[in-house]
């Protein structure tokens, strides 16, 4: 057969013209910034295990990605398509970058807007769009990640009407550079006793510390922090009134994956046509690496599961729009997302020999921040036992 014009692994699926106009406008800006200002610095941010965070967050807010699917307050208001596709392209950038955004966005300011007063939506969510002021979510325990409802954070009602808040919180995105974090606790006032109740904490309130966690493998152009509430006084407005109970925190851990269910992809392409232009280019035993037939098996196969997986994620997108989406929905796609971006990333590696274990090329990088993504926003252990419950009707977790 004589050679053809080589074709994108999306373009195979013809997934543009599934995309609204608008919704593409969105994703092609987004990916320009993504291409223009973090993919020359993120190689070097991922070595250092740092990341200006402070200074992309002002960047993203003023490209309007900050609380996107919001409405009011400053926020774009844009399709839930919109948002998935936003995410894709950061984390085609690195999944760090789409950390930031899904924090700030789907948990502290969506806690925030969904649970709160208009008082705290006034105070926080106009600063939060514009990035302004950075957020962070204060639900996983050291001991207590996929069980949070065993979270020992405690918070006391005073007789004055003031909170006191004690406990520790572990694997905080944005935890030490944030001006507020949503936190959770069990109450032990007479009312709500043992109840899980939400907390808006300005970061410099006395007795409420973040250290940042270091030597870490995996989304080093990331800040996660601990956080720690040693005897954290809080005025009674702090509390979230609409949230009570496993219900608040849940919600937003949904909208949250929902960005992972496109965002996973974003790595996943990102390794694929990198891979892609290697292999095109790489010449071994006198042609092209692409021009052997298990090269062609591997991008093949990789290509039908990238494929398959946005399908899902715009399917999802459809059903999120129109107010119909189920929990479980979003662990379908959490799961096979994370699983084949990963599975993605790894095969990708292989491809690329050794090479592939440089930061001059992405899979590794993606292959080692992917083993974050499939762990947070809930385990790949988790999203089966919620959809086995789904199937039949019995809870597994305990």
């Amino acid at each position: 057969m004589t050679s053809s014009a080589p074709a994108s692994p999306l373009g195979l699926f013809d997934i543009d013209d599934l995309i609204d106009p608008e919704d593409r406008a969105i994703r092609d800006t987004v990916r320009r910034y993504v291409d223009d200002r973090l993919r020359p610095e993120i190689a070097g941010w991922y070595e250092a295990g740092t990341v200006p965070a402070r200074e992309l967050s002002a960047e993203l807010g003023r490209l309007g990605v900050l609380g996107m699917h919001l409405e009011g307050y400053g926020c774009a208001g844009t399709s839930a398509t919109a948002y998935g596709l936003a995410c894709m392209e950061l984390e085609a950038g690195d999944s760090g970058l789409r950390s930031l955004v899904s924090v700030q966005g789907s948990l502290a300011m969506f806690a925030i807007w969904r649970y709160g007063s208009e008082e705290q939506k006034q105070e926080w969510l106009p600063r939060m769009a514009r990035g302004e002021a950075l957020g962070c979510f204060g639900l996983t325990e050291p001991d207590f990640g996929s069980d949070p409802g065993g979270m020992r954070t405690r918070a006391r009602q005073e007789p004055s009407g003031d909170w006191v808040l004690n406990g520790t919180k572990m694997w905080i995105t944005n935890g030490s550079v944030a001006d507020v974090a949503v936190v959770w606790a069990r109450a032990d006032d007479d009312t709500d006793r043992g109840t899980v109740r939400g907390f808006v904490v300005p970061t410099d309130t006395p007795g409420f510390t973040a250290p940042e966690i270091k030597r870490k493998l995996s989304l080093r152009a990331s800040v996660t922090s601990e956080l720690v509430l040693e005897d954290v006084r809080l005025p009674a407005s702090a509390v979230l009134p609409e949230a009570r109970g496993l219900s608040g925190p849940l919600s937003c851990l949904t909208e949250a994956r929902f960005g992972i269910v496109f965002g996973s992809l974003g790595a996943a392409r990102d390794c694929l046509e990198s891979t892609l232009a290697y292999a095109r280019e790489r010449q071994i035993f006198d042609k092209p690496l692409a021009a052997f037939q298990l090269s062609q098996a591997k991008l093949a196969d990789m290509t039908l599961e990238l494929g398959k997986g946005m399908l899902l994620a715009l399917h999802l997108a459809g059903l999120k729009e129109a107010g119909t989406l189920r929990n479980e929905q979003v662990s379908l796609g959490k799961l096979n997302n994370t699983r084949e971006a990963i599975a993605i990333a790894r095969q990708c590696r292989t491809l690329l020999g050794a090479a592939g274990i440089t930061l001059e090329y992405p899979a590794l990088r993606h292959a080692n921040n992917l083993e974050s993504v499939l762990t947070y926003e809930g385990t790949s252990e988790v999203h089966q036992l919620v959809i086995g419950q789904a199937l039949t009707g019995e809870s597994a977790f305990r």
